[in-house]
């Protein structure tokens, strides 16, 4: 069962299956570190880590399941020339819920948002919206981790490494949701790009669900394109902040 580990063919895998992983784990990442915003530090936290122990346990079940996930892939019925099977099906679903999740975000930071109110007191609410976020959070999980684990089959001769390679990619997204979280917090306008980010990719899983596949590696060039620009505009912001406060401070002397 072991044998694997003194095979140079699959560490090579091993390492090119946790890259992949990564890469399609980056939509949970920005997705997560989105709707932990408005939770207080020590539960969003919490939300991180149950969110991310969700998508581990979600990924390392569905390996464990591959001929029902590849079942998935079986037609359910014909539509405009498309045979629909419930993978399409859960990806559409995603898709439309993040693109809804994304525009009503986009909505409440553009108009600005009341704070709602807390009839039974605000503990209650507190565990409310900590509970909405963690459902919303492992419910996006189920569509990632579908697309993730049926992209990833076949990479991998033995499911060791599928799992070795699904825990050391959800320990990194784990890693990074703080630091990224931290950074939306602190510059608001990432913010919008974030969810931009997020409407782009919910379009993508509707597409794809649709059968019109939009290749990854635009959407994330596309991405990395804009994150790029969006650190010059932080970079030129601070420095502009600090000239001014440079100024007001020999004004004052």
């Amino acid at each position: 069962m072991l044998d694997w580990i003194t095979s140079p063919e699959a560490w090579a895998a091993l390492v090119t299956l946790t890259a992949m992983e990564i890469i399609l784990g980056i939509d949970n990442v920005v997705f997560i570190s989105l709707v932990v915003q408005k939770l207080p530090p020590a539960q969003a936290l919490r939300a991180r880590q149950v969110g991310l122990s969700a998508a581990l346990i979600l990924r390392i079940a569905l390996l464990f399941a591959l001929t029902w996930l590849i079942g998935l892939q079986q037609s359910l019925f014909s539509a405009f020339g498309h045979d629909f099977s419930w993978r399409d099906i859960i990806l559409m679903a995603g898709g439309a819920f993040l693109i809804a999740k994304a525009t009503q975000e986009m909505h409440g930071a553009l108009e600005g948002e009341d704070e709602p109110e807390a009839d039974d007191g605000p503990g209650a609410y507190a565990q409310r919206a900590f509970m909405a976020v963690v459902v919303q959070v492992i419910l996006l999980d189920l569509v990632f981790s579908v697309d993730s684990i049926l992209t990833a089959i076949g990479m991998a001769e033995h499911l060791a490494i599928m799992v070795l390679a699904v825990i050391i990619a959800v320990s990194i997204m784990f890693a990074a949701s703080g630091p990224l979280s931290a950074f939306i917090a602190a510059h608001p306008t990432t913010k919008m790009l974030a969810l931009a980010f997020l409407v782009l990719i919910g379009v993508t899983l509707v597409a794809d669900g649709f059968g019109a596949h939009i290749s990854k590696g635009y959407i994330y060039a596309a991405m990395a394109f804009s994150v790029m620009v969006e650190m010059l505009n932080v970079a030129a912001s601070g420095r502009r902040r600090r000239r001014i406060a440079a100024r007001h401070a020999g004004e004052q002397q």
